[in-house]
């Protein structure tokens, strides 16, 4: 077991937050669990952070302005129109 806490009373707490139903033997198996789990997030702390810039380099092309289609040519496919907009199935 590890040396982060963690309760019989914080698993049944979690466990009735996820509505989730555990026999007393679930509960110390998964209170060890928690506790190691607890404890790699505690080993995480420990990684020191590196200060450096992000390499970050722009991949997409830059937005051009260019003619796009009339109302009628995008409407002129459509199986149905309505007011000068496509017509979709209705919804309920």
């Amino acid at each position: 077991m590890s040396d982060t806490e963690a309760t019989p009373d914080d698993v049944r707490h979690v466990a009735e937050l996820a509505r989730v139903d555990l026999d007393e033997d679930e509960v110390d198996e998964f209170a060890d669990q928690f506790a190691d789990i607890l404890d790699y997030f505690h080993a995480l702390d420990e990684v020191p952070t590196v200060e450096r810039d992000a390499d970050l380099v722009n991949v997409m092309r830059p937005d051009e302005v260019r003619e796009g289609l009339s109302q009628a040519e995008a409407l002129s496919n459509a199986d149905e129109t309505e007011d000068g907009y496509f017509r979709g199935p209705n919804v309920s």
